[in-house]
């Protein structure tokens, strides 16, 4: 596995562009190597430059949304890595198609800056949150894709039913552009935000299973992220990241905010010393088994070992008859296919319910014991917490009910 890592490494130091920390430094604050061999870092520092590169765009801005301020900002703290700036046409084309960057190196999805008509190719260009300056991208190409393409490569499906359709189609402008990016300062958000360098110092030099989540964290999920830490691939003294993302997700999630409050007193509530908490800024696509590699490559960049692939992961329903896109397995097929060249281990989940006589157990032991498990639907859950009903502890934690019910 180690000797595999290092070919990658010594591979995709050939590539160009951007800033990046020594191999040593990041190999001593976490075993993994980052994805293509160089934990990338597009941040710069001296302020006379940041001043050049801001005059060079010579007064042209663009407004990023939320959902752009989270690709620009793991485009320049190396969350993406080894992208050194938003997709150019051969990348954008090669990842759309076979799902990988002209190099051959596995990437999950495309990574696109659209456009109104700001910049020129051969421009600079100011990407603010606000008045707040953010990067400058040096515009390299700019073209009018083909979405429907694209949504049926990255998604599988072209209808406006899907989420990422319908934000692909609806939400971004009709040409995209391309080039490097300099990142002057971190957007900012109302939850804290780690590097990939930052979150590398923190992680023992073990195995680090990542878990990735878009909603508040209720017993079942715990249960699922610290048996996780049983599975036979798992070193003894693994620990778990907690890394959810806090960025937009579907129209019907709940607030970024809310969601961090939830996860911040869960965190005190748990205390556990195998559990690491940090938050990523990354906007969901709902892209199925596509979007599990790009989760899965985003987290071996900050340093994670291992990743649970939950059912339907990163899954979505039709917003007219609510059938499922994809199947419950199809995710974690995928990325259990592609685990071993990314240089990552999957932990499936486990498929917990909760029985009386004992505690959280796999639903394939509750029907060999006979036993009959306790079950409250998501609806059933909401209903309660909207009419300040009792919630049975078996199922969500009291503090993260609490925060729900104040923001209800």
């Amino acid at each position: 596995f180690f000797r595999s890592q290092m070919q990658s490494l010594r591979v995709c130091q050939r590539l160009r562009g951007g800033r990046h920390f020594s191999q040593r430094a990041l190999l001593m604050a976490a075993r993994q190597i980052p994805h293509g061999g160089t934990l990338l870092n597009h941040m710069v520092a001296d302020p006379k430059e940041q001043a050049d590169l801001i005059a060079q765009c010579e007064g042209r801005t663009k407004q990023l949304t939320a959902r752009q301020c989270c690709d620009t900002e793991l485009l320049m703290n190396g969350g993406f890595s080894p992208l050194t700036g938003f997709m150019n046409p051969d990348v954008y084309d090669s990842v759309v198609k076979d799902m990988r960057t002209p190099e051959g190196l596995i990437f999950g999805l495309p990574v696109v800056l659209v456009t109104a008509g700001e910049g020129g190719v051969g421009q600079k260009v100011l990407l603010k949150q606000g008045d707040r300056p953010i990067a400058v991208i040096e515009v390299e190409s700019k073209w009018q894709p083909n979405k429907p393409i694209e949504c049926k490569a990255a998604y599988g499906f072209t209808t406006i039913e899907h989420p990422g359709v319908r934000m692909v189609s609806m939400e971004r402008e009709r040409f995209y552009i391309g080039g490097k990016v300099w990142g002057l300062q971190y957007p900012q958000w109302v939850f804290p935000c780690s590097t990939p360098a930052e979150l590398r110092e923190l992680l023992p030099p073990t195995d680090v299973v990542a878990f990735q989540c878009r909603n508040p964290i209720h017993r079942a999920h715990y249960e699922l992220f610290i048996r996780a830490l049983e599975a036979d691939n798992v070193a003894k003294d693994g620990v778990v990241l907690v890394h959810p993302t806090c960025g937009p997700t579907q129209e019907d999630d709940i607030p970024g905010i809310v969601r961090y409050q939830t996860y911040e007193v869960l965190k005190h509530e748990v205390n556990n010393p195998r559990v690491h908490w940090a938050y990523l800024p990354y906007s969901m696509h709902m892209a199925g088994p596509r979007e599990a590699i790009q989760h899965m490559l985003i987290r071996k960049n900050y340093g994670c070992t291992h990743f649970i692939i939950g059912r339907d992961m990163a899954g979505c329903k039709s917003s007219i008859d609510s059938e499922d896109f994809y199947g419950a397995y199809d995710a974690q097929d995928f990325a259990k296919l592609h685990a071993q060249e990314m240089g990552m281990q999957t932990v499936p989940s486990l498929n917990l319910v909760y029985t009386k006589q004992e505690g959280y157990i796999t639903a394939e032991s509750a029907k060999e014991m006979g036993l009959k498990p306790l079950k409250l639907s998501g609806t059933e859950f909401r209903k309660r917490l909207r009419a300040g009903e009792d919630i049975p502890e078996w199922f969500a934690f009291k503090s993260v009910v609490d925060v729900l019910r104040q923001h209800t």
